[in-house]
């Protein structure tokens, strides 16, 4: 999800690397960098993409078949349940072409995610706050992956709230200190919140 290979933080995966599933949350340069071409790459490493209808289109246009689907909708990949959840920002394609830069608008959206075991996670997207994240609740959601940086999404005080509308046990904090202008900080976060947050590093993993 949402690969910047660009990005100053970015941690390449070791090699051999594979991918089941590319399931991106916009189309922000800053999640599949210029022309998507992180999504590109990573689709055509093999696995199914997921993603809106309309970025389905603009990757077909490249040559890369993609589920095209909406908010609402459910696509199961490699035996993970995508359900499409909505978020509330922004999602233009940076789009450079040979002409003058641009955008194209795709969407955006965050997602519920099934794993084989049960196991559920809401993963936000790029979003500000939001009083329908009471729905992930009664989702069963226990894990909530939710920006923090603040400026372009929520900052800590408003993932606290998302935290506490969603009812999820664990938070992972992401899109943060990628620039200085994303402040906000995991510490901050967890002063707000009795749910655990973990911070991870570029490359790091974790496992619930």
């Amino acid at each position: 999800m949402d690969r910047w290979s660009g990005a100053p933080t970015y941690a390449p995966p070791p090699e051999p690397w594979r991918v089941d599933v590319v399931a991106p949350t916009h189309g922000h340069f800053d999640h599949v960098g210029d022309d998507a071409i992180d999504v590109v790459e990573l689709a055509r490493a093999g696995g199914t993409l997921v993603c809106s209808h309309e970025m389905s289109l603009y990757l077909g246009e490249k040559g890369v078949e993609a589920v095209g689907m909406n908010k609402g909708g459910t696509v199961e990949a490699a035996g993970i349940k995508l359900t499409m959840f909505h978020a509330v920002h922004s999602g233009g394609i940076t789009i450079t072409g040979d002409g003058p830069e641009t955008t194209r608008e795709v969407g955006c959206w965050g997602w519920l995610i099934e794993f084989e075991d049960g196991t559920r996670v809401y993963h936000s997207g790029d979003t500000d706050l939001f009083g329908d994240m009471a729905f992930v609740r009664a989702w069963g959601a226990t894990i909530a992956v939710l920006p923090i940086g603040g400026h372009y999404t929520m900052g800590p005080a408003a993932a606290a709230r998302a935290i506490t509308l969603t009812g999820v046990q664990t938070v992972i904090p992401v899109h943060y200190a990628t620039f200085p202008i994303l402040a906000g900080t995991p510490a901050e976060l967890a002063k707000l919140t009795d749910a655990k947050v973990v911070e991870l590093e570029p490359g790091q993993t974790w496992e619930a």
